[in-house]
């Protein structure tokens, strides 16, 4: 499944750098496959390792504010694996062309 969220403290002011930086360092140790968008990261796993992750993130931006709000998209599509790059690439072949990323 591919999941793409993104964790916003709120009453951070309009810098929250530190906050994304935290979080993808947890991304990253996840060893999960992801890609990071100016509007949120991408995931890829099962449902338990994915929620689980999110879990960690959002805690671990809730422990240096008072609020926060996380969103969630999730694409689950049995059967097919390695859909974080796949995806793309079948735009691209359809469009005949690379895209931007």
């Amino acid at each position: 499944m591919l999941v793409e969220f993104s964790i916003i403290p709120v009453g951070k002011g309009p810098g929250i750098g530190d906050e994304v930086a935290k979080v993808l360092k947890l991304v990253e140790a996840s060893k999960m496959p992801y890609k990071i968008n100016p509007m949120g990261t991408v995931v890829e796993g099962n449902w338990d390792q994915v929620m689980k992750l999110i879990k960690r993130c959002h805690a671990a931006v809730l422990n240096n504010g008072e609020r926060v709000v996380t969103t969630i998209s999730i694409d689950d599509r049995k059967g097919k694996p390695d859909r974080i790059e796949e995806k793309v690439k079948s735009v691209e072949k359809r469009l005949g062309k690379t895209l931007r990323k």
